[in-house]
């Protein structure tokens, strides 16, 4: 049994990808050339790096419970190897040799005991060579550590969902026809048209009406790049998708570096290409005249959406932009790895502000309904309420454990829960808790903790009365934001990257890591 070069960048891409670090996966695929192996992601479990090295480690414990004849010792090493510890081989020889002195001493002890006690029944209990080795504080055991490392399995058994709750199958479409993970997906703003973007260099469009006949029809959108004359696969990620705001038509970004809009009925009508490297982030402007992007190479770009043309390129960044957000057609912020936030303006040669106060990379921003104030969340586990007024954060909101990786806010106006201001926030984290704030008091009003595993998602309905939430523990919860209770739970197949409601607000669609997207139908 071997393993190539191909299959250990494959299995680092994989365990980044689980752990969280999406920026550095993104980057590290790029470099190792990910998308040009034959590995098929689909049938890789996750956490097999992990799985991997500890087989090959509980190997390493048994080579050193193994006398030269080949007979095993009595016993096994009564302290767990490390990595470290097993590519080291003096390391390993010392342990072994200890190993034999520590039974020697426990054979002779066993002896004497035995002499001195002849008469009575007493011995001393052999060490059994099926005891479980009792891991040193910290240390990772086989099933998760101490410190609940959540890609190693220690949720052996997956949470009972309540029968009340939960969505029953016959509520659930299950879209297939992806090769690789599902990262995104959104409804079309006017139809019941879902749009999806995988690791298989294509976003799709499944139409869900009614209408449609017999369930749901796909249209592939395939991501090619030209190489001698003719178009070829990129076999890039399609990384963000957006509908304009008449849903006539659909822009994606993807690993390639290229900018795309399609038509509603899937036909390409232009290309956008200025990034160096992936585009991480892109977003429509109400007005639908302008697309704006985040890429790689630390810049953010304002394409004209009719000729395909980029209007203007901001090079403020010092890192890759993470991700932007318009507050009006022309103005908007974008974040970074480098921990800085920037507002622009089209025209503007400069930042008209810069928002500075993470202490770690700044993943997701948003404008508030109103376009008065900023939020942001960062791997420093802060999310944080800005304003143009101010040069400092007016909330600095800390309860999150772990890095929070998206946030939304709740809407406001006729038709919601909100029809005044009192709006709420919800954040999204890898501590397995999505919580909902009141930014106006700067305090969490609700903790929802039904989650085993990361949040990577989280979207409210139309009206603001539920939110949705996605984690890589499979499921799809639908909260009250009123009361914070659970009103519905769906298990998928695979972990989920994200969800998002329909304009409706009857149907939620969630992408997933197995290549499937579902979708549920909350109508009684």
């Amino acid at each position: 049994m071997s393993i190539t070069s191909d299959e250990v960048n494959f299995l680092v891409y994989r365990y980044l990808q689980e752990s969280g670090f999406s920026h550095s996966a993104f980057t590290f695929g790029i470099e190792s050339h990910i998308s040009q192996s034959n590995i098929n992601g689909t049938l890789v479990p996750p956490a097999a790096l992990i799985s991997i090295l500890q087989k090959g480690l509980q190997y390493v414990e048994a080579e050193i419970s193994i006398n030269e004849d080949g007979t095993v010792f009595d016993g096994r090493p009564i302290e767990s190897l490390s990595l470290i510890d097993a590519v080291m081989p003096d390391v390993v020889q010392s342990r072994q040799q200890a190993f034999r002195e520590k039974l020697a001493q426990q054979q002779a002890f066993r002896e004497k005991l035995a002499q001195q006690q002849s008469a009575s029944t007493v011995a001393m209990p052999a060490i059994s060579a099926n005891q479980p080795c009792v891991p040193k504080n910290g240390e990772a055991t086989l099933n998760g550590d101490e410190n609940g490392g959540h890609f190693l399995n220690n949720h052996a058994e997956p949470m009972e969902i309540d029968g009340e709750v939960e969505i029953p199958a016959s509520k659930a479409t299950v879209l297939r026809g992806h090769e690789s993970e599902v990262f995104i997906c959104a409804w079309n703003p006017v139809s019941d048209h879902l749009a999806s973007g995988s690791g298989d260099s294509t976003a799709r469009i499944w139409n869900l009406s009614e209408s449609s006949c017999g369930g749901s029809t796909q249209l592939v959108l395939r991501h090619c790049i030209r190489e001698g004359g003719q178009d070829v696969p990129s076999n890039k990620d399609v990384t963000s998708l957006d509908w304009n705001s008449d849903g006539t038509l659909l822009a994606t970004g993807s690993y390639d570096g290229f900018a795309r809009i399609w038509t509603k009925d899937g036909n390409l009508a232009s290309t956008l290409g200025q990034h160096k490297g992936p585009i991480f982030a892109l977003k429509w402007n109400k007005k639908g005249n302008s697309i704006l992007s985040a890429g790689v190479d630390k810049t953010t770009i304002i394409w004209d959406a009719h000729t395909g043309e980029a209007k203007q390129q901001f090079p403020f960044h010092s890192a890759p932009a993470l991700d932007v957000d318009w507050q009006n057609n022309t103005t908007f912020a974008s974040c970074s790895t480098d921990m800085c936030i920037h507002v622009c303006r089209l025209g503007s040669d400069r930042p008209l502000k810069t928002f500075q106060g993470h202490s770690n990379e700044v993943n997701a921003i948003k404008w508030d309904p109103s376009g008065m104030l900023l939020a942001s969340c960062s791997d420093d586990m802060t999310l944080k309420i800005w304003n143009m007024k101010h040069d400092l954060c007016v909330h600095d909101l800390q309860a999150h454990s772990k890095e929070i990786y998206t946030i939304k806010w709740s809407p406001t106006g006729p038709g919601t829960s909100n029809p005044n201001s009192n709006i709420m926030l919800a954040s999204a984290s890898f501590d397995s808790t999505v919580r909902l704030w009141d930014v106006e008091r700067g305090v969490c009003i609700h903790t929802l903790t039904k989650h085993q595993e990361p949040v990577y998602s989280v979207a409210f309905s139309p009206d603001g009365q539920f939110l949705a939430s996605g984690s890589f523990d499979k499921c799809v919860h639908i909260w009250n934001t009123a009361s914070g209770a659970l009103v519905h739970s769906y298990r998928g197949t695979g972990g989920i990257f994200e969800v998002c409601w329909n304009s409706t607000g009857d149907k939620v669609g969630a992408s997933a890591s197995d290549g499937s997207v579902c979708v549920l139908d909350l109508r009684k």
